[in-house]
């Protein structure tokens, strides 16, 4: 809370990204993104099957849930675009450029903050070519963590290792 008790500009979005995320028909996660540029909001989205299709929480199961599988493994098993997603597709790029991405994630049964969420790859992938600068993560009521996509570009999203003065494909983690 800033002395003028007023929430900061970041924590403004990232409730917003919270709220989002109540929008949500993911059993496991419930995910809600916020792009913003020039203190102006760009887009908003959250998790959920692809329009006109069965939801998750109409179909009452989530396939991922009921055989167990791990975080961030088997998305292509998943019903949901990812909030990320779904913010990304609803802009136009030219809005996108510069801008930062706020992002929620909540628990679906305990109600709780996820704890080390961001973007998976594959939404890694989208907000790079979006043209995104940032992304900022609620990680505990009024606190954020800050993600520089230019960092991800840099590393190459991390699927390669030197080894010997050569670039080698490091497997991804959950595979």
């Amino acid at each position: 809370m800033r002395k003028d008790g007023r929430i900061s500009k970041p924590q403004y979005y990232l409730n917003i990204a919270q709220e989002v995320a109540n929008r949500s028909t993911c059993l496991r996660r419930r995910y809600g993104a916020v792009i913003v540029n020039n203190d102006q909001i760009v887009s908003t989205g959250y998790a959920g099957a692809p329009r006109m299709t069965l939801n998750c929480t109409e179909i009452g199961s989530c396939i991922r849930q009921d055989l167990g599988v791990a975080p961030g493994e088997h998305y292509e098993w998943c019903r949901a675009v990812h909030a990320e997603q779904n913010a990304v597709i609803h802009a136009a790029r030219f809005d996108m450029i510069g801008s930062t991405l706020y992002l929620a994630g909540v628990s679906s049964d305990t109600g709780e903050l996820v704890k080390g969420a961001e973007p998976c790859r594959i939404c890694k992938r989208m907000i790079i070519n979006a043209g995104i600068e940032r992304v900022v993560v609620l990680t505990a009521p009024g606190r954020g963590k800050i993600l520089q996509v230019r960092d991800w570009v840099k590393s190459n999203m991390g699927d390669f290792k030197r080894v010997k003065g050569k670039l080698v494909p490091v497997m991804p983690k959950g595979y």
